[in-house]
């Protein structure tokens, strides 16, 4: 479900599977504690992510929150298929960069 990197100073958490009501809990946790308080930059990797409710997507809005109120940074990344339709949809994709691949996500948050 939850996989974190470091790359270029930057959290990479790399979400694979889905994210629904039945594990969000465990997923916001895992985010919660791969993330140290003097966290700048991270990027969510959603190349193996195939499925997110609105439960999960609430999970990436409070980590968005929490990254401003830090003055950190979030971006996306790899958002492909029914996931983008969700993030699209629900104007995610308008608050939170997004970008088509890791490397150019690493450029933008750098």
């Amino acid at each position: 479900m939850l996989e974190v990197e470091h790359e270029q100073n930057t959290l990479i958490l790399k979400i694979s599977g889905r994210i629904d009501g039945s594990n969000a809990g465990d997923f916001q946790t895992k985010v919660q504690e791969s993330i140290p308080q003097d966290t700048g930059s991270v990027i969510l990797d959603m190349n193996d992510l195939i499925y997110i409710s609105s439960a999960g997507l609430r999970v990436i809005l409070l980590l968005a929150k929490n990254l401003r109120s830090k003055k950190g940074k979030l971006a996306m990344c790899s958002v492909a298929g029914p996931v983008k339709d969700v993030f699209t949809i629900s104007g995610f994709s308008a608050i939170i960069p997004t970008y088509d691949d890791r490397p150019s996500a690493l450029s933008a948050i750098a």
